[in-house]
């Protein structure tokens, strides 16, 4: 089964543009090393009424909206392998410097998922 790195962020809704400039950019670097989908959402029907919605968990303030996003591999060993790769990779790096980047990097979520149903 496949495996997925998910991502939630809040983002200023005036630099969602400059995101997505950069994710394009780091989308291609991580597809160039491996990775065999790179998706970016941008939240917009986020009033779900009876669930706990993603601005809610992300913690967004006001003028900001919710990214959610993936990137998914054979396995946790082709990330890894995928990873260490796009990390060492200059055009990233070039792109990375947190005082630069249009959200605030510290509120990001993240984490590792094998994929458990794939219909």
């Amino acid at each position: 089964m496949a495996y997925v790195d998910g991502f939630l962020l809040p983002v200023p809704k005036r630099k969602i543009k400059a995101y997505l400039e950069i994710s394009r950019k780091a989308g291609k670097v991580w597809k160039e090393h491996g990775a065999l989908e790179y998706r970016e959402c941008v939240g917009d029907d986020l009033d779900i009424k009876g669930m706990t919605g993603f601005p809610k968990v992300a913690r967004i303030k006001a003028g900001e909206t919710v990214v959610f996003s993936w990137i998914v591999y054979r396995s946790r060993a082709h990330r890894n392998a995928v990873n260490k790769k796009v990390m060492k990779d200059e055009r990233l790096a070039a792109m990375m410097n947190p005082r630069d980047m249009p959200f605030d990097v510290k509120r990001m979520a993240m984490g590792g998922f094998k994929v458990a149903v794939d219909l």
